[in-house]
């Protein structure tokens, strides 16, 4: 797996909760009613949320259990009635919430997003000081949290899907564009011939004319050669469908091959036609999971297994890297790559999931699954 660094947006959350802790703990500390009694104890656990922040997009269900936890700590070391909840801590827990519901996932992993939603509510009602009222205001906060990361990753998936959209309609115009060209520059070439022809007809057989009869002749070769071209390589569009996704994995495949990476691509099941969106999301994966492979892996070889189950296509990237990087891993920043994020995305996209991490023979593997609708 590659190098894992925070986001700026991560690392701009951590500081602020860490800051307004220790801003809060030693603003507020005092012995009375309402001041903090142990300012020193609720700045270590402000700092600490600051560092369960940082990785929030890379493990959102662990940091908000890690979170709940050092809730916990704090509740059985600090918390009384004077002083019940530091408001970092129902920051933190609103963020990490909000991240929680806006990470793809499949159907378990959801349910343990909710469950660990559910217990960092249930620790939240054990502080001191808690009514009715308390209740609802963190239950409407905290479904609100979840909420907008629920539409966020809604927003995200239609994001990538009109992308792929626009992508295939790019493909789709550039092909017609193609067609248009060759129709257009076939008849007009051919013209030119036909009529070169009849200039020559026309020179009829003066021999003080045979050198202006080569030099149609040559034109006339040149015309029939250049239409001959067009059709090789404009013409065949007509009647070549979009490559498949096992044609598209081949031609990349070859350049990984010639670079020193053993590639091999084993097929199972039998081959059904694809939606062409379907194709496009199964071949970026398997590009991305091989690019990362080839950056951090130090793998001899890589294994793509693409298996058309009666349900579903499910695809598996797998390497030999001795590395701690591999196949999966990208910052998933911006950039070409999209790295487990966008391969996460891309499946889910489909009604599908993705998993990712070390194999216990050595080296990495991504497996992504795609279901077949009813229409596929």
């Amino acid at each position: 797996m590659g190098r894992w660094r925070p986001s700026w947006l991560d690392a701009l959350l951590a500081l602020a909760v860490a800051g307004a802790g220790v801003v809060e703990a030693y603003g507020r500390a005092g012995p009375g009613q309402g001041q903090v009694h142990q300012p020193a104890l609720v700045a270590a656990g402000a700092l600490g949320a600051g560092l369960i922040l940082l990785p929030r997009r890379r493990f959102p269900v662990g940091t908000l259990l890690a979170l709940t936890g050092l809730s916990a700590l704090l509740r059985v070391t600090v918390m009384d009635n004077d002083y019940p909840l530091a408001a970092w801590q129902f920051y933190s827990n609103l963020i990490l919430v909000h991240t929680v519901g806006s990470q793809p996932a499949g159907p378990r992993a959801r349910a343990g997003g909710i469950l660990a939603v559910l217990a960092a509510y249930a620790l939240l009602q054990t502080l001191p000081g808690q009514d009715l009222a308390e209740s609802l205001i963190g239950a409407i906060f905290m479904g609100v949290a979840y909420g907008s990361g629920i539409l966020l990753r809604h927003q995200t998936a239609r994001t990538v899907q009109m992308a792929e959209q626009a992508a295939l309609a790019a493909a789709a115009e550039r092909t017609r564009i193609a067609r248009e060209l060759h129709d257009v520059i076939s008849h007009n070439v051919s013209l030119m011939t036909l009529q070169t022809g009849g200039v020559r007809m026309l020179l009829g057989a003066d021999p003080a004319r045979e050198r202006e009869r080569d030099l149609l002749r040559g034109v006339e070769r040149a015309g029939r050669d250049t239409v001959e071209e067009l059709r090789l390589l404009l013409g065949v569009l007509r009647d070549v469908p979009a490559p498949s996704l096992l044609d598209r994995l081949d031609a990349l495949a070859a350049p990984l091959r010639a670079a020193g990476l053993d590639v091999r691509v084993v097929t199972t099941g039998p081959p059904r036609p694809l939606p062409p969106a379907l194709v496009l999301s199964a071949f970026r994966v398997v590009q991305e999971a091989l690019t990362n492979t080839v950056k951090h892996a130090r793998a001899p070889g890589a294994e793509v297994r693409i298996e058309f189950a009666p349900g579903a296509l499910v695809v598996e990237v797998s390497d030999e890297g001795r590395a701690s990087g591999s196949a999966g891993d990208a910052s998933g920043g911006s950039g070409a790559g999209h790295g487990l994020v966008g391969m996460r995305e891309r499946a889910a996209l489909h009604g599908g999931t993705l998993r990712a991490g070390h194999r216990p023979g050595g080296g990495y593997a991504v497996t992504a699954t795609f279901p077949f609708s009813a229409g596929s």
